[in-house]
């Protein structure tokens, strides 16, 4: 009988894999047409997030981040009528409130998980609303669905909680060439649950025309050029929405980008020559795109000298799909 690290068996395991999702920017934060927020965001290349589940009579949870995929569980099960459990184990978490979607992806994992172990739905759309997620953004919903670069339609302005979650208006693979390098820097943790709420509930409206341009560069920047293979289309359009959204956020954030080690990599990363450069989310994890492994490697390179031990590193092409799922064992990887 084989066993993983968390002592359970290995072959009636459902193991399920994700990796951290970047977001982009924000379309809208006016919502003048009726609808707000949306969102662009891709899957990173790394770190990933693993978890496993089982069959059991009670709710058992153990490993990295165990509080909140217990949280997720328990939710899981409340949502379904399920009153069985499951032995889940967290074998591998994102950094928590990095900018990357920890939450959301180690919340949709475990409901995956969860859904095949008692053979109820696990579509993302299904998972998202099961576990709670997804209220104001849902590219962590479809990065975790199918990977890639991935555009989302916003919230109606409703006080309904059970509106749909935003819909996918656009999903597109990354030329494989391409290659990210993604920064967490060892800072302050960026804004996220009440405390987020409260922040983007206090941001000044923007200027419509800054709205307009935003959604000019989605649709006649950034998406032809990941479609036509034009890194430098790409690139020049995502840092222009970067630093409007920037601009936007400012107010709470503390300056364009998050103060300190976020600010200077993504200015170290432009000087380096990287097309396209950005903070995901409220940071402090932020992002640079060059062409080619060796490019790459190079940046990879550049950025750990600049952070000097004091943070993480990731380098890669973009993840072109979703979620991984899986039964029998965790040697199984990406």
């Amino acid at each position: 009988m084989r066993t993983n690290g968390s002592g359970h068996r290995g072959d009636d395991e459902v193991f399920v894999e994700t990796t951290a999702r970047l977001h982009f920017g924000v379309l809208d934060l006016r919502g003048s047409l009726g609808r707000w927020f949306g969102g662009i965001g891709a899957a990173a290349p790394a770190p990933t997030l693993l978890v496993s589940a089982s069959a059991c009579d009670t709710l058992e949870v153990g490993g990295d981040d165990a509080d909140r995929a217990r949280m997720f569980a328990a939710r899981f099960l409340a949502c379904h009528g399920i009153r069985a459990g499951a032995r889940v184990w967290v074998h591998r978490a994102l950094p928590r409130h990095a900018g990357l979607g920890s939450g959301t992806q180690l919340a949709l994992a475990v409901a995956r998980a969860l859904g095949e172990i008692h053979r109820v739905p696990t579509d993302p759309v299904r998972l998202a609303r099961a576990v709670g997620r997804a209220g104001r953004s849902a590219v962590g919903t479809w990065t975790f669905a199918d990977g890639g670069l991935v555009v989302e339609g916003g919230r109606r302005r409703s006080t309904s909680g059970s509106e749909p979650i935003a819909p996918l208006i656009a999903r597109l693979p990354f030329p494989q060439s391409w290659r990210c390098v993604l920064a967490v820097p060892d800072s302050a943790a960026g804004i996220s649950g009440m405390a987020e709420d409260a922040a983007i509930m206090q941001l000044p409206v923007p200027p419509q025309q800054e709205v307009e341009r935003v959604a000019h560069l989605v649709l006649f920047g950034l998406l032809p050029a990941v479609a036509d293979g034009d890194l430098a289309g790409f690139g020049a359009a995502l840092t222009e929405i970067q630093e409007m959204n920037g601009r936007w956020f400012a107010s709470m954030q503390g300056g364009m980008f998050a103060p300190g080690p976020s600010a200077e990599l993504v200015r170290r990363m432009r000087e380096c020559g990287a097309a396209g450069v950005g903070q995901s989310s409220w940071g402090p994890a932020v992002y640079g795109i060059v062409e080619g492994e060796t490019a790459g490697a190079t940046l990879a390179a550049q950025v750990r000298d600049a952070l000097n031990g004091r943070g993480s590193v990731y380098e890669g092409a973009f993840r072109d799909a979703g979620a991984r799922t899986w039964r029998g064992s965790a040697r199984q990887q990406w």
